[in-house]
């Protein structure tokens, strides 16, 4: 049986890393991830959309494009939204 890895995947269909449709592909994948934990952290703390908003200073529509993806969104609002309305740390990793 020959099984391809979704690295494998990725490299045939969007480049191999460092490419730039291949970056952007991984960049999207991390923001969308971002919002999913952020919706999760949101639900666990049982607050609506519209709630956590409230905490930040920010419309409910705001807070669903944030969830639903991640891409525009600043290390303030992120910050606000995991420290100020979650009760959470904000932890950033680089890698070079």
């Amino acid at each position: 049986m020959d099984i391809t890895t979704w690295d494998e995947i990725k490299d045939e269909v969007y480049g191999k890393v460092g490419t730039e449709w291949r970056d952007q592909l991984d960049r999207d994948c991390e923001s969308f991830k971002i919002g999913l934990l952020l919706r999760k952290a949101r639900e666990d703390k049982a607050l609506t959309q519209a709630q956590l908003g409230e905490i930040i200073n920010k419309k409910r529509e705001y807070i669903s494009r944030v969830e639903n993806d991640g891409s525009n969104l600043t290390l303030k609002t992120l910050y606000d939204i995991v420290e100020k309305g979650l009760g959470g740390k904000v932890k950033i990793e680089l890698e070079f």
